[in-house]
């Protein structure tokens, strides 16, 4: 999240086509939501979204609040579909990022933030989401090696050994 938060306020916030610019951190929870499932994709999104609400002038929590269900959504939706075809990923991302962003408006301005849907959507929608679909792919890799158990990482938790770990039976042994 710390690297994606850096990524975004250093050098995506300097991008901007049709005057909107890419919002990376919002990819964090569709590729966690992807990647892990609903649970994940929910954790994922509330820690990217409270990180965020730190450096925005907006009501605190409203990114935490709409990447925590966009997570959630995505993960309980997806499932395995994302890994049978190649264009699923992608595609789940652009219509995920494209509610990520109209939801946050919707939200904002029922929580005292008019300009919030006053504002041209459109640019903005369809930045966020072509440049989250570009990046779905490499995304949801790099996200589900960070989610999988450290053994299978190669961290420092793995065995050095290569024997299998043998668990004592249950019943005891009968000795004659």
């Amino acid at each position: 999240t710390a690297l994606v938060l850096l990524v975004q306020w250093t050098v995506g916030i300097d991008i901007r086509v049709a005057g909107a610019h890419p919002d990376l951190m919002v990819l964090l929870p569709i590729a966690a939501g992807m990647a892990g499932g609903p649970d994940e994709g929910a954790i994922a999104g509330f820690v990217a979204g409270m990180a965020t609400d730190l450096l925005l002038p907006t009501p605190f929590g409203l990114s935490a609040l709409v990447w925590c269900l966009v997570g959630f959504g995505v993960g309980a939706s997806t499932g395995t579909l994302t890994r049978r075809v190649w264009w699923v990923r992608p595609a789940v991302c652009f219509a995920s990022s494209a509610v990520a962003v109209l939801l946050y408006a919707v939200l904002g301005a029922l929580l005292g933030q008019p300009q919030f849907v006053h504002v041209d959507l459109v640019p903005i929608v369809l930045v966020v989401a072509v440049v989250n679909a570009a990046l779905a792919a490499p995304a949801v890799v790099v996200v589900a090696r960070a989610l999988a158990p450290s053994e299978t990482r190669g961290g420092l938790a793995m065995s050095t050994s290569r024997a299998p770990i043998r668990t004592p039976s249950r019943t005891p042994a009968r000795r004659w």
